[in-house]
């Protein structure tokens, strides 16, 4: 080949002839940036960042927990003014980040401003960050003690940041659970598999098939973490690790879920490394869920079906505080499904009405 690019547009024509999107080959940015979504960890500061609508100012959303920014004393809401002594005026979001970002143990100088404080400069040393797969709070909804959990990707330390979450929740004395799974892409299988037996204490996960159609079932082991009834919230965009998670908990009648039809991934991918830092992911196996159901194409069929309107996407979309309120209709929905069912620790099943279970 005449260059690396001439190579890389080869392995893709070949790739291509499978007519399989998910096996793929990875340019070393490519790969990098799913290695470091799966491994769960970035190296930075450790700040969300966005921009101000107003403004268009790079402000901070909040400091990552453990993170250099946190312990350096960067707040919510702080601007960043400019980045190595250049300003961020005409910077996107995206293009502020990858300057921050850099190589653990290489420093970068901030300058910031704050409300009721004059402009100040501060130097962070990068470091390895875990990123927080999963955001739980304790809600109060008319008596009824909710455990809420966001579980944004199925990364490899999302197992042990959930157990934590349901513990956590479980000590506040919750009465029910919702976990939230929109906008999941997936991630590791054997992460899904270790958080469904977080929810499950007997009962199938999932099938696997590979090319020589020999299978393999994965099971619960008794481990579960708490019995407590449970909603789970899906989207279009909830896929692969999370149709599984979804669909184990639905045809085990642990778990009602809610929302609207989800992604259809049912392939699993082996990635590996190549020599040049570039990638392959190989699809291995297609999965079925416990009832035998081939999502292929489908998804997961939601228990309760929720229409959300495009506006009222958009309304979550600018204003991520609304989601997990009343003005969340997925949300607002397993409330009032959990209020009907608070008395018994069983979930409504599908085409049934809800109603006191004795």
């Amino acid at each position: 080949y005449t260059s690396r690019e001439a190579a890389y547009t080869a392995l893709r024509k070949a790739l291509e002839k499978l007519n399989d999107p998910y096996t793929r080959f990875m340019d070393p940015k490519q790969y990098e940036a799913l290695t470091n979504q799966t491994s769960g960890e970035l190296t930075g500061v450790g700040m969300r960042l966005e921009q101000d609508e107003k403004t268009k100012a790079i402000t901070v959303v909040e400091p990552m927990e453990n993170s250099p920014a946190l312990k350096a004393g960067i707040q919510a809401g702080d601007t960043i003014l400019a980045i190595d002594g250049k300003t961020t005026k005409d910077l996107t979001v995206s293009d502020a980040a990858q300057i921050i970002r850099g190589d653990e143990g290489t420093k970068v100088s901030l300058r910031m401003a704050r409300q009721g404080k004059s402009e100040f400069d501060i130097t962070l040393t990068r470091a390895r960050i875990e990123v927080a797969a999963v955001r739980y709070s304790l809600k109060n909804e008319g008596g009824e003690k909710v455990g809420y959990i966001r579980l944004q990707e199925f990364s490899s330390h999302a197992g042990e940041q959930m157990e934590a979450a349901i513990k956590k929740l479980s000590a506040q004395k919750a009465d029910a659970f919702v976990l939230d799974l929109r906008g999941n892409p997936g991630g590791l299988l054997r992460v899904s598999i270790d958080i469904a037996r977080m929810w499950m204490d007997t009962g199938s996960i999932v099938r696997t098939v590979d090319r020589a159609g020999d299978s393999q079932e994965m099971r619960t082991n008794r481990t579960a973490l708490t019995d407590k009834p449970l909603v789970v919230l899906v989207d279009d965009n909830s896929a692969s690790a999370s149709e599984i998670l979804a669909g184990a908990l639905k045809d085990n009648k642990r778990a009602t879920v809610i929302g609207t039809q989800t992604f259809g991934k049912a392939l699993v991918q082996s990635v590996h490394s190549l020599s040049d830092g570039s990638g392959l992911a190989v699809t291995i196996a297609h999965y079925y869920t416990p009832n035998g159901t081939d999502i292929s194409h489908k998804g997961v069929t939601p228990d309760v079906k929720v229409v959300v309107t495009d506006e009222q996407k958009l309304k979550l979309a600018n204003k991520p505080t609304l989601v997990a309120t009343q003005d969340d209709p997925c949300y607002a929905q397993a409330i009032a499904l959990l209020k009907t069912t608070a008395s018994s620790t069983r979930p409504v099943v599908a085409n049934e009405t809800p109603a006191v279970k004795k």
